[in-house]
């Protein structure tokens, strides 16, 4: 049976000011708890007997056993796969001297939870550790962009920073890159294997103040040259473009 104030705490992390408040995060279904539990603490688990005797090496503060209808009600999904686990958010530093030299994503204002969460997966599969977020960029662990990372929080290191004034700490140090209808075509472009790769608002793109600390704009050109075309990419295909192709390179 989940108490009253089980379903309060689960029900208000929907919200960014209490997964502030209480520094935890919800997770569901058996891939994403199963490959979060290793790499966070897990305050809390909830989860059918037959679910719980099929994983019985993953370990919680609190057990609580809880059929499907129950799960239902305190589920984000329309269909429960048979387990709901609350997270402690983890605390991350970094080492600016090991940002030099290797591939770093950072992210100027990127607003769509789901956007933000296929990024952090993108990041994930091109070997991309640290991920540097504007103050106004989507936070990373609302359920949404949790669900849309397939557990790439795992493995990816999110940061939560002043962008402007992190960049101008990175300038001088190594490329800044970003994507530009004025860039240079990123196919025929000589390209590093360090860096930070900026990635834009999905509707206005890099902020001027951001642009002027790019030392390095790139565009993805569309094809055949001249034709007429979408407006522009959405911003989780552009950040699998542009990272596949200088992983293409090393």
């Amino acid at each position: 049976m989940i108490s009253k104030s089980k379903i309060k705490l689960i029900a208000s992390l929907s919200q960014k000011k209490f997964r502030d408040e209480t520094g935890l995060f919800i997770a569901e279904g058996t891939k994403l708890v199963t490959d979060l539990a290793p790499s966070f603490q897990c305050f809390l688990l909830i989860a059918t007997p037959p679910w719980l005797s099929e994983n019985m090496d993953i370990k919680a503060d609190e057990i609580i056993e809880a059929d499907i209808d129950e799960l239902k009600k305190i589920s984000n999904q329309k269909s429960p796969q048979g387990v709901l686990a609350v997270f402690r958010q983890p605390t991350y530093t970094y080492n600016p001297l090991e940002l030099n030299h290797k591939l770093s994503l950072a992210l100027d204002d990127v607003q769509d939870p789901g956007n933000l969460g296929t990024i952090l997966r993108i990041a994930d599969w091109f070997g991309i550790t640290d991920v540097f977020c504007s103050e106004y960029t989507a936070d990373a662990f609302s359920p949404k962009t949790v669900q849309a990372t397939m557990g790439a929080l795992a493995r990816v290191k999110v940061h939560t920073v002043n962008l402007n004034e992190f960049l101008q700490s990175c300038a001088g140090k190594l490329p800044i890159y970003g994507t530009f209808m004025d860039g240079e075509n990123i196919y025929s472009k000589t390209l590093t294997q360090h860096g930070m790769i900026v990635m834009g608002n999905e509707g206005n793109g890099i902020s001027p103040s951001i642009e002027k600390l790019v030392t390095e704009k790139l565009l993805i050109p569309n094809y055949p040259a001249g034709q007429v075309t979408s407006e522009s990419l959405n911003v989780g295909v552009a950040t699998a473009l542009v990272c596949g192709e200088f992983r293409r390179r090393t």
